[in-house]
């Protein structure tokens, strides 16, 4: 198991794919390519046809850049990494901060590619992709990109729990909301605690507590354990943030209701 690493120091979840499923979609796409080489050869003899030599080698060579560069590189931008090869597969190439690539990354990626797996059949890419432990080639190794899977069972989280011995105190307390990032690495924490070095796990509860503590009014009783005040507080946000809602999808059905009905002095019609 692998990870993404977040601007707050979490890991989210992150799986890399193995050497085999990336041998797999690219044998796809090169089908695809394949299919395109076809088609472009044909416009290509009949361009060339009468044509210098000269000309049908620059014809060549554009050709060799376009199959090997330009259409990979675009089509990696375009989908941000999710070619048909890769989409079959349920993969995606992405940037080493597990953000989408850009045509830079596309572009180094497709330029090694070259001599990596069109000069070499694909055999530097196999083994590098075997050899490192995200199952990199070297395209992504330059790039700073990696292939992670996108499809496939969606893990179950379990809901955070209110600590009992806090909900008297969750309830009567000013919990502001927290912002985004902020709610998203303490849910990551919560639920990667207890696989994290104790060392670390003591440091990243105690430094994400005291960002949340700006949130919140008044402090819990003394002695807390920074993960069951972080857990209280998630639990009592999402518990207010939930109500909030129902209220308000009540008092819209409410005004909906009102809306429906006809002017004052005519009657309903009887259903």
């Amino acid at each position: 198991m692998d990870g993404i690493i977040t601007g707050e120091g979490v890991v989210l979840d992150a799986q890399p794919t193995s050497a085999a499923t990336r041998v797999l979609a690219a044998l796809l796409d090169l089908v695809v390519l394949l299919v395109v080489l076809v088609v472009v050869l044909i416009a290509f003899s009949a361009l060339s046809t009468g044509a210098s030599e000269e000309l049908g080698r620059i014809l060549g060579v554009v050709l060799f850049a376009t199959i090997t560069v330009v259409i990979p590189t675009t089509v990696d931008t375009l989908t941000r990494g999710r070619s048909l090869g890769k989409l079959a597969m349920g993969i995606q190439i992405v940037r080493d901060d597990g953000g989408p690539i850009v045509f830079r990354q596309s572009f180094v990626r497709a330029l090694v590619g070259v001599g990596e797996l069109w000069l070499t059949l694909g055999s530097v890419a196999l083994i590098c992709s075997i050899v490192n432990p995200r199952g990199k080639r070297v395209g992504d190794i330059l790039a700073g990109t990696y292939a992670v899977r996108v499809r496939g069972a969606a893990k179950v989280r379990t809901p955070v729990v209110m600590p009992p011995q806090l909900a008297h105190w969750a309830r009567t307390a000013d919990v502001g909301r927290l912002p985004d990032g902020l709610a998203l690495s303490v849910r990551q924490f919560l639920g990667r605690a207890g696989t994290l070095h104790p060392a670390s796990r003591v440091s990243l509860g105690s430094q994400l507590t005291s960002e949340a503590q700006r949130y919140v009014n008044p402090m819990p009783p003394a002695g807390t354990h920074p993960e069951a005040f972080l857990a209280a507080v998630l639990a009592e946000r999402r518990d207010r943030e939930l109500s909030a809602r129902l209220r308000a999808g009540e008092r819209d059905a409410a005004e909906s209701s009102l809306l429906a009905r006809l002017p004052h002095g005519v009657p309903d019609p009887l259903d």
